[in-house]
């Protein structure tokens, strides 16, 4: 797909700069069993060790070298008691700093981290929400298998939009500049392999939104400090039934109503 996208980025000729803003969007959720108040916690301090500012920023600056974007800016935060972000202000080609500012509002990188639990609940979730912005030539889809795999990506979100238009050398408007009809089309096959994916696609307006989720659940991978041989073939039904829960919920974006 990606060469199909080269093909039509060399035929079109165009006036002037290219004026079109490629925002791809994630949500990208990954799911715990945590029994007790203790093991809550302890995810969440492992959380924030493994996803803090200092390695978010470098995902970000190897997703930057992916899209051929240049480093402008860093800003990065970790947040007491949980959580990170990171910002990147990036361009296609190298300006002045003087410029910087014009640029703020198109050209950026960016990635918070949500570590979530409750004290009724069984279940911890760790959401990193992450935006790759582009305006010009590099298309932020180059980086999506990268970012699918940089996380545990039990759950994951996405919504990728083309805004604006761009003139070609006879003064006609071009809404697009690159062939898509899914997300998925830029998606590894090896890892759309281990999802059941939905597709909500606009394709009159350029936007286009995927759901992935996780197609096998592997019980040990959702626990926390614990495996699974340790568990009765009860305790195994009933963290499978809780999970499950969470991550359809989540996928679907409603709540199963409890049964009485």
């Amino acid at each position: 797909m990606e060469d199909t996208w080269l093909k039509r980025r060399k035929a079109l000729k165009l006036y002037g700069f290219n004026n079109l803003t490629k925002t791809l969007s994630f949500n990208i959720y990954d799911i715990c069993y945590t029994r007790d108040s203790e093991e809550r916690n302890a995810y969440i301090e492992y959380i924030d060790e493994q996803y803090n500012s200092k390695r978010l920023t470098n995902i970000l600056l190897e997703v930057a070298n992916i899209i051929d974007a240049k480093v402008l800016n860093i800003a990065s935060q970790d947040y007491d008691p949980q959580g990170a972000s990171v910002t990147i202000l990036i361009a296609e080609e190298e300006i002045k700093k003087d410029s910087l500012v014009a640029h703020l509002d198109k050209s950026h990188l960016t990635v918070h981290t949500y570590p979530e639990s409750h004290p009724e609940n069984n279940i911890s979730t760790f959401r990193v929400d992450i935006e790759v912005s582009t305006c010009g030539e590099i298309s932020p889809l180059k980086a999506l298998n990268y970012l699918i795999n940089s996380f545990d990506s039990d759950i994951i979100i996405m919504d990728y939009r083309v805004r604006g238009f761009t003139r070609d050398l006879n003064g006609e408007k071009h809404y697009l500049d690159h062939d898509i009809n899914s997300i998925q089309d830029f998606i590894d096959k090896s890892i759309l392999a281990n999802y059941t994916t939905i597709d909500l696609n606009l394709h009159y307006a350029n936007i286009f939104h995927t759901k992935m989720l996780i197609n096998k659940l592997v019980l040990d991978n959702y626990l926390f400090n614990i495996n699974s041989d340790e568990l009765t073939s009860e305790e195994i039904g009933e963290i499978k039934e809780l999970i499950n829960k969470e991550m359809v919920e989540i996928f679907y974006g409603t709540n199963i109503p409890k049964l009485k």
